[in-house]
């Protein structure tokens, strides 16, 4: 069996998210497999790095699948991109390893937030970003984003409703910043929960806005409690930049 590996950019705006659903197929997962059974005519499955939520994007998600085709990948990668919708496209594709697993060999993932803070939304980038007026303090932002950093229980900044699977994750890096009217919000992390970060992105947004001090974030997170955190940012702002491996 061969182990491809590839690499997929999607505006995921009309898309359910990443992972096939057993109602819904209007999946980016759902998508591939469907195409690349088609292509090699194998019942194929595709391993994704990260499950994205509905609407959210992705700049680079990495996933990889086993066929027994023996056709190039030149050839697959020109098959693929041909028959894929416009809004999701293969960049890379290459032989991988036999052992490789785009998921459980993943070091970390980088997500960046993208908040639109001008006098009024852009026309152009709205499916991309998130619009958010008024004064934002980016400052308090990253105070607050600080205490976030290392290892914890990130029961608060989660809809995962199974109580079996931990909450535990590592956030190596959160770094704040704007460039003109756009305020970006970059997480890198071994994990993230369902809605995690569209979660920690509203609970920041209040500390922007004055509504919470950078202490209360702290002390949500050790609260574990849903309920106190901010609410769920817009789906729209968030994108899947990298994932880096050993």
């Amino acid at each position: 069996m061969r182990n491809i590996k590839m690499s997929l950019q999607f505006d995921g705006t009309r898309y359910s998210g990443w992972q096939r659903l057993k109602d819904n197929d209007n999946t980016i997962q759902g998508k591939l497999e469907d195409l690349l059974s088609k292509m090699t005519g194998e019942n194929i499955n595709v391993i994704g790095c990260s499950r994205t939520d509905k609407g959210v994007h992705a700049k680079s998600l990495i996933c990889n699948f086993f066929t027994k085709s023996d056709m190039e990948t030149g050839k697959m990668m020109s098959y693929i991109n041909h028959y894929l919708p416009e809004d999701i496209a293969l960049t890379y594709i290459d032989e991988a390893s036999e052992r490789f697993h785009s998921r459980h060999n993943a070091k970390s993932k980088i997500y960046r937030y993208t908040i639109d803070n001008g006098a009024h939304q852009d026309v152009f980038s709205r499916k991309f970003t998130s619009y958010v007026n008024g004064n934002i303090d980016t400052a308090l932002m990253q105070r607050a984003a600080d205490y976030l950093l290392g290892t914890h229980d990130f029961d608060a900044f989660t809809t995962m409703k199974s109580k079996k699977k931990s909450c535990k994750r590592t956030m190596m890096n959160i770094s704040v910043s704007k460039k003109g009217s756009l305020i970006y919000v970059t997480y890198e992390g071994d994990g993230f929960l369902h809605n995690m970060l569209r979660i920690i992105t509203g609970t920041l947004l209040r500390v922007g806005k004055r509504e919470i001090s950078p202490e209360d974030v702290a002390k949500i997170l050790q609260g574990k409690d849903r309920s106190v955190a901010g609410p769920m940012a817009e789906s729209s702002g968030l994108c899947l930049m990298q994932v880096e491996y050993n």
